[in-house]
């Protein structure tokens, strides 16, 4: 199993309490303590603009700026965004930043690439929301021209959504091929057949029922368009809280809560955190956390990326997962 790491930027209020001056210097410090240590094959952000669990004036930081910062200041770590979504920009336009960092970077950059969810930050933004038939549509010809564009520099679509003509994008990207593409998202009729056709990697449900039931479907629709399902690494994330007991692990969860209400409100806070944390496969003790993990690689689960809600703040819970949890998976 192979396992990436999200970086704090405060999309899930993980930079509450540190001045906006402060916050690049802790991102960067835990993006580099990343890269130095081999449990890491990549570092993650997420592509979003307001807070959950409810929009609040607190930072989040934008994701392809981050990118280019991450490439610039690391050497081994790839560098991920989980996910893009593809009607925030022009595709041809984020294919162009793509590979521009991608060279910063040595060729390091993964395209985590998905429909896009969060209502409130679509209508804030101005994009609207259209229907998912629509964003899903937009997911299509998007990663059609992100293929043109990286293997030949230049993109030419007449689809439905998106005219390009002719955009040149060079320099190509340094990764031979273009950039590796992750396909985010569970939807079964179309994200997973889009993810069949164009995907290298995919990202979805890490519940052990749910993962094998996507599986499934993906390998259906891979059957269906022609590609090898085999080839397709597929992914999913987990929020971490670990413990070496039981009660440390309670103890981080009530932390966690207590760091949350400020900004989010005690219910928003405290069903957040029940929901999105204490049912994760990856909460628990070392032992549960590697049960957990061990079923879902079973199943197939190529590459784990975790998110630790107080990295910011305290790497232990970090030290104890590349201690215990990552040398039994590998």
């Amino acid at each position: 199993m192979r396992f990436g790491i999200f970086i704090p930027q405060g999309w899930r209020l993980d930079l509450v309490g540190i001045d906006p001056a402060a916050q690049w210097r802790v991102m960067r410090d835990l993006a580099q303590r990343a890269d130095a240590d081999e449990a890491w094959e990549s570092v993650w952000v997420y592509d979003h603009f307001h807070t959950v669990p409810v929009p609040t004036e607190e930072a989040t930081h934008e994701a392809w700026t981050l990118m280019a910062a991450f490439a610039a200041v690391t050497s081994r770590v790839r560098l991920g965004q989980m996910c893009s979504a593809m009607a925030y920009r022009n595709p041809a336009y984020l294919a162009k930043v793509a590979a521009t960092t991608d060279l910063i970077s040595g060729g390091r950059v993964e395209m985590g690439i998905g429909a896009g969810w969060y209502e409130h930050e679509w209508r804030a933004y101005g994009y609207g929301f259209p229907s998912a038939g629509e964003r899903l549509g937009r997911l299509d010809e998007g990663v059609q021209i992100f293929r043109q564009a990286w293997s030949t520099g230049e993109a030419t679509l007449d689809g439905k959504y998106y005219r390009v003509d002719k955009a040149i994008v060079r320099p190509l990207p340094l990764q031979r091929g273009g950039i590796p593409i992750w396909v985010a998202g569970g939807g079964e009729k179309k994200t997973l057949r889009i993810a069949a056709q164009y995907a290298q990697y995919t990202n979805f449900s890490g519940d052990p029922e749910e993962f094998a039931r996507k599986s499934d479907i993906l390998r259906e629709h891979c059957a269906a368009v022609g590609t090898d399902f085999d080839a397709i690494t597929r992914s999913a994330n987990f929020n971490v809280v670990i413990g070496a007991t039981e009660a440390e692990v309670e103890d981080r969860l009530a932390a966690l809560v207590d760091r949350l209400t400020p900004a989010a409100g005690a219910d928003q806070a405290k069903g957040w955190v029940d929901s999105m944390f204490r049912t994760s496969q990856a909460t628990g003790t070392p032992d549960k956390v590697i049960e957990n993990l061990t079923r879902l690689r079973d199943l197939g689960l190529g590459y784990t990326i975790v998110n630790f809600p107080e990295s910011a703040y305290d790497t232990t819970g970090i030290e104890l997962f590349e201690r215990e949890v990552v040398p039994a998976l590998r």
